[in-house]
């Protein structure tokens, strides 16, 4: 196994780790940190604090390098634009996470859980991944034909 494969699969393990260690795979905390005029739980809002710390020590790290240890580039969205796809895709997203109180992170770590509606939500993401890529595939095959 490759080291970088090995460091993906230790950073995904670390990740999982932190979604339950903050209970970020518990949809009903999720749903309740959006029930702004209910019953709010803000911890939530801690959690997404304390994950800019290490985001901010990555990307110092990264102006400091020419290249990630285990890659030859570093691959950072460079786009600045906001267009229709992201603010649908945005929309989507946000209507998928208030709806059921998960989002792909959380949804996969809470696998292990064997909750069928997390199942269900996977599958659900799965297929909407594929459908996606199948979309794509289309308009790229009708870009080259014109």
């Amino acid at each position: 196994m490759s080291n970088r494969i090995l460091a993906s699969i230790l950073c995904g393990i670390l990740f999982g780790i932190g979604l339950v260690v903050s209970d970020m795979v518990n949809p009903a905390r999720v749903i309740a940190f959006l029930d702004v005029g209910g019953n709010w739980d803000p911890s939530l809002a801690f959690v997404m604090g304390g994950a800019l710390i290490p985001s901010s020590i990555a990307y110092a790290i990264k102006r400091s390098r020419s290249r990630p240890a285990l890659d030859t580039q570093f691959h950072v969205p460079t786009s600045r634009s906001i267009d229709t796809k992201l603010v649908l895709g945005a929309a989507l997203f946000g209507l998928g996470w208030g709806l059921v109180g998960l989002c792909p992170g959380p949804a996969i770590a809470s696998l292990v859980t064997g909750r069928w509606e997390t199942a269900l939500f996977a599958a659900a993401m799965l297929a909407g991944m594929f459908a996606y890529r199948i979309v794509q595939s289309g308009q790229s095959t009708q870009l080259q034909l014109r």
